[in-house]
């Protein structure tokens, strides 16, 4: 009831402003709203959506994934030595504070991204230091050779280091611990919007920043209310309350594609749907079995692949709306196959003997954590899966909750079964391994909610982030994967697929990271 109101009372909130609305401002609609805005505390998308408005990295990714400079207008590795990367930074940009941006606010971020409570630690873990050799280049001494590295920094964002100091911002938020600090609430970024309101999962304000370096854009005030429940949101829409919503509803892509006034765009996602599971030998926190795993039986996870009908979910929950898929990553990424990504098919009776095999002819019982705002019909897909396992005996109790409460369960790994989606913005498999299949260390595998360890794989892992033979790279990415994929390590659904609803004098292109920036917003 608690998220209905707050739905409600952004809407009674945003109404007040329908009359005043203009071509400069754009009242946003998502489900959920950023964790926090520590740049560095989250490695998590909304919350990077919403943080690349105000603060900036050093390079992004246009609409086709390519690479583009942002506050570093160059960067190559250094000549004479091949395990250093120069970045060359932009000149004349200052923060929303008017301190003027250098080399040492670059070393500040990396080493505070580097640091203990930080989600983004692992796609630094090769940075061995970071040094401003004047103020506006940085050289990245990394542990080797590391051709790929640029594709790690588009994520990470870039604070004010005196900015940062005065208010004792020196450590990242610890999330998990419900740890608070200043930059939670409080921004100072190099970006196009500065923060001039913010109320957590009800409203938040953005206006132009005036001295951007960029191209004026056309929206100079953003209205962002996450509004959790689908209808509300899709009314919002329809009454003319917001302009665009982010996170369409599957059941209303062609209605509203269909209403005048309003159009939609659609495109795949760079991300998975996957359920994952405890994997280590520690008996279950909500399961009937009390004395093993279940989940660390081979047998019970090959069964569960094959009880999963993808298809349906396609059909039935998405409208069409997924591509289903059984390898947690999207054919956007380098490490992607057609045969990796082939399912199984669905076949209950030899999932029902494998589990007699594992010894649970009987099944077992557990609780299924899913978010229920995060991920295009994230509770739905879960119910739907609860069904289908329950045909195998395994009796799933489904336990849904906001984004904001699902989170720091699954990082502190109190989850036996669990659903998340993940996506890729180094478009690399590497980034996948880092923190979701190597062991949980405080360098990798941050999102590792399973425990899933492997030595021989961790070693594999940690030698891609140096390896220079990209032919060599790509057959132990290809080992690394069958790996994977023969221990059963993630049970993933499909890959999302996007809509974007909005004004039809407006266009927003459909980003693959779910990204959009409002920067690129044009009107007609």
């Amino acid at each position: 009831m608690r998220i209905m109101l707050t739905g409600i009372a952004a809407l009674m909130a945003s109404s007040m402003l329908v009359g005043a609305a203009s071509a400069e401002t754009l009242r946003w609609a998502r489900n959920s709203d950023a964790l926090t805005l520590d740049p560095h505390s989250q490695n998590q998308g909304t919350t990077h959506n919403f943080n690349h408005h105000i603060y900036e990295t050093l390079l992004d990714r246009d609409v086709e994934g390519n690479l583009q400079p942002r506050l570093a207008t160059d960067w190559y590795v250094k000549e004479g030595d091949e395990t250093v990367w120069v970045f060359e930074l932009r000149e004349g940009v200052t923060f929303h504070e008017g301190q003027e941006f250098t080399a040492e606010d670059v070393v500040f971020s990396i080493e505070r991204a580097k640091s203990e409570n930080s989600n983004m630690r692992q796609l630094h873990a090769d940075v061995e230091s970071a040094t401003a050799v004047d103020d506006y280049t940085v050289e990245f001494q990394m542990a080797g050779p590391s051709p790929l590295y640029p594709n790690n920094v588009t994520n990470t964002f870039i604070m004010d280091a005196g900015w940062s100091e005065e208010h004792d911002l020196q450590q990242v938020q610890d999330f998990g611990a419900g740890e608070d600090n200043y930059a939670v609430r409080n921004t100072n970024g190099t970006g196009p919007y500065v923060l001039t309101e913010r109320d957590p999962d009800v409203r938040s304000v953005l206006t132009v920043n005036e001295n951007w370096w960029g191209e004026a854009p056309a929206v100079t005030e953003i209205i962002y209310t996450p509004i959790a429940d689908d209808a509300t949101r899709v009314a919002a829409l329809l009454s003319g309350e917001v302009d665009l919503v982010q996170d369409v509803p599957v059941q209303d892509i062609e209605r509203l594609a269909g209403t005048q006034g309003i159009k939609v765009e659609t495109g795949p996602e760079n991300r998975t749907i996957y359920f994952g599971y405890a994997m280590d030998d520690e008996p279950l926190l909500s399961s009937n079995v009390t004395d093993e795993n279940p989940f660390a039986n081979p047998l019970v996870r090959e069964a569960m692949q094959l009880a999963i009908d993808r298809q349906a979910i396609q059909q039935i929950v998405m409208r069409g709306q997924s591509i289903p898929t059984c390898v947690n990553m999207p054919p956007f990424v380098s490490g992607w196959t057609e045969e990796l990504d082939a399912c199984p098919a669905v076949d209950l009776d030899r999932a029902r003997e494998l589990m007699a095999e594992a010894g649970y002819a009987d099944g077992f019982t557990v609780t299924l954590d899913t978010p229920n705002d995060r991920y295009i019909n994230d509770e739905a897909i879960s119910q739907a899966v609860v069904g289908m396992l329950g045909q195998i005996g395994i009796d799933v109790t489904l336990a849904s909750r906001p984004i904001a409460q699902h989170s720091p369960l699954i990082l502190n790994n109190e989850t036996d079964f669990y659903l998340l989606g993940w996506g890729v913005p180094t478009f690399d498999s590497a980034y996948i391994f880092n923190d979701l299949v190597h062991t949980k260390t405080d360098e990798y595998g941050t999102y590792n909610i399973g425990l899933y360890s492997n030595p021989e794989i961790d070693e594999m892992i940690q030698s891609l982030g140096t390896m220079t033979d990209l032919e060599a790279r790509d057959q132990v990415v290809a080992d690394i994967w069958n790996q994977v994929q023969e221990d059963n390590l993630f049970l993933t659904v499909h890959v999302q697929v996007l809509a974007y609803a909005m004004r039809d004098n407006m266009t927003l292109a459909v980003h693959p990271e779910n990204q959009p920036m409002i920067t690129t917003v044009s009107y007609q």
